[in-house]
């Protein structure tokens, strides 16, 4: 305890540099957190101290490495009346830190409070809201048996089973009892979480007994602290963290985020209604520059939305592959040739010469300007094949209310993804979030058919006819997964599969 607090308080005036090795019993990580002044999991405020989180709760499901729902509280599930009621037994043997042993009605409390507020009339819904379009209810007929209500026969619905379990009279209180392998021992917002070991953990007790996350309000700050050995391990998701390569001092493992980059392009545009036009973009850019040049490689190329190393990705690489002449020919083909010579694309539209001169609006993370740089990249990009485009700058609000108006060409922009792996909400017609105005009765049908598939094999299957008839139409370009750097001196997982919200997971089964 005493060495933990001596390395939260000291300062250390020169660099320090220790051998990667593997973590024995204590690791001081560092994260960027200044807007948590509680712990209040089930309305969590910061990203990556849900990485903490995930250390003092637990939830009924888990995900594997390869994106598919494994029993963690919940020991079996089943599914009845066509999926629409789903069944979980919990395991035996379970409690919470202080002893208090789990029941069915902590998980029906649990998740009736976020669905609750997933459903209330306020602006912040919390970070769990999309169980709202999954689940009705919780109820709990017995200690060790869960019932959820689905508001549809489907497989994602154990998707959102990954929400955490606080003892049924602690859902509004901060800092609930938990059942996960570590306790919290002592918070200071701003400053630090300290964790220990839980005693009364239902899993082999973990080597890793303590752990001390220093809070930083800035990643320039939290990058400062590695360089001079304040913290062991450093997560960080600031493209600066991209000049520390892994070596015999330091070690740099990339995790993936659910930020999806996009160029969406607006499929009412009288340019964009022939899908060649939309295909010729999408041959244009080369993302691997724009990976390397702008965002430093911390990127994870996505072809479709779903992410390559998920079990639904349907492998299509020669689809996306970087080609401006096949671009051009395309263009060609749907019309588009330089009649005047002025190295802009042309056709007659209605009666009348058309040039081929898009709109391209971008809104910038205030943190960096990584996303202005690329809108200036494609620019660069499209002159190569003709295509004249004129960058806008925005701030968020004036490009969220141009993508709701449909009033844009195309526009960069991200979505937070969703750990269900459902598109349908930019991809069926009349979606809110169809900012690309792109309809699709066979979309739309496959959408509904996803949503109503209750097997898993099936769920698969419908999922990778999604994606080959998203290359085929080609609605918007998806251009990466962000994702960021775990730095750290000393080695702590073993999972093949690090993601973001679940940055420290393996640590508590490290060194079995």
């Amino acid at each position: 305890m005493k060495r933990m607090l001596c390395l939260l308080l000291t300062i250390l005036l020169l660099p320090a540099f220790a051998f990667a090795e593997n973590v024995q019993d204590s690791l001081v990580i560092g994260l960027v957190s200044y807007r948590t002044y509680e712990l209040r999991p089930l309305i969590p405020q910061e990203r990556d101290i849900l990485s903490l989180y995930g250390l003092i709760y637990e939830s009924l499901v888990t995900i594997d490495d390869n994106g598919i729902p494994q029993p963690l509280l919940a020991e079996t599930w089943s599914e009845t009346g066509g999926g629409n009621t789903w069944t979980f037994t919990l395991r035996e043997n379970i409690t919470f830190s202080d002893g208090t042993p789990l029941t069915a009605k902590d998980v029906a409390a649990s998740g009736n409070y976020i669905l609750n507020l997933a459903n209330a009339d306020v602006a912040d819904k919390g970070f769990y809201q999309n169980i709202r379009y999954m689940v009705s209810s919780f109820d709990a007929p017995d200690e060790k048996t869960v019932v959820v209500k689905a508001k549809r026969d489907y497989y994602g619905v154990l998707y959102s089973m990954t929400f955490p379990v606080v003892h049924a009279s602690q859902v509004e209180v901060a800092s609930p009892l938990g059942t996960g392998p570590y306790v919290v021992s002592s918070f200071s917002p701003g400053s630090y979480l300290w964790l220990a070991a839980n005693e009364n953990w239902w899993q082999m007790e973990p080597q890793v007994k303590e752990i001390m996350a220093n809070l930083y309000p800035s990643n320039k700050e939290l990058i400062t602290a590695y360089e001079y050995g304040q913290v062991d391990t450093a997560i960080t998701r600031s493209v600066a963290a991209a000049q520390y390569k892994s070596g015999i001092n330091s070690l740099s493992i990339a995790y993936s985020t659910r930020q999806l980059e996009v160029l969406l392009l607006n499929n009412s545009a009288p340019e964009f209604e022939d899908v060649r036009v939309r295909q010729a973009i999408r041959y244009a850019i080369n993302k691997n520059l724009i990976s390397q040049n702008v965002f430093m490689g911390m990127t994870i190329n996505a072809n479709t939305p779903v992410p390559p190393d998920n079990w639904l990705y349907y492998d299509q690489e020669n689809s996306f592959t970087y080609n401006p002449e096949k671009a051009i020919k395309l263009l060609e083909e749907a019309g588009w040739t330089d009649t005047d010579g002025d190295n802009v694309m042309d056709r007659v539209m209605d009666g009348k010469k058309r040039n081929l001169r898009l709109r391209l609006y971008v809104y910038e993370d205030p943190e960096n300007d990584v996303r202005f740089e690329t809108a200036n990249m494609i620019v660069d990009m499209l002159a190569e094949v003709k295509i004249k485009a004129v960058v806008t700058p925005m701030t968020y609000s004036e490009e969220q209310a141009a993508l709701e108006a449909g009033s844009f060409d195309m526009a960069l922009c991200a979505f937070q993804m969703d750990v269900v792996p459902d598109y349908g909400f930019f991809l069926r017609k009349g979606n809110n979030q169809n900012y690309c105005r792109y309809v699709s009765s066979e979309m739309t049908s496959l959408i509904d058919t996803l949503r109503t598939q209750e097997d898993q094999t099936d769920f698969a299957y419908t999922s990778q006819t999604i994606q080959q008839l998203f290359a085929n139409d080609t609605p918007f370009i998806c251009l990466f997964y962000r994702s960021g750097a775990i730095l750290t001196r000393k080695m702590f997982t073993t999972v093949r599969s690090i993601r973001e919200f679940e940055l420290l997971r393996g640590i508590e089964a490290f060194g079995r």
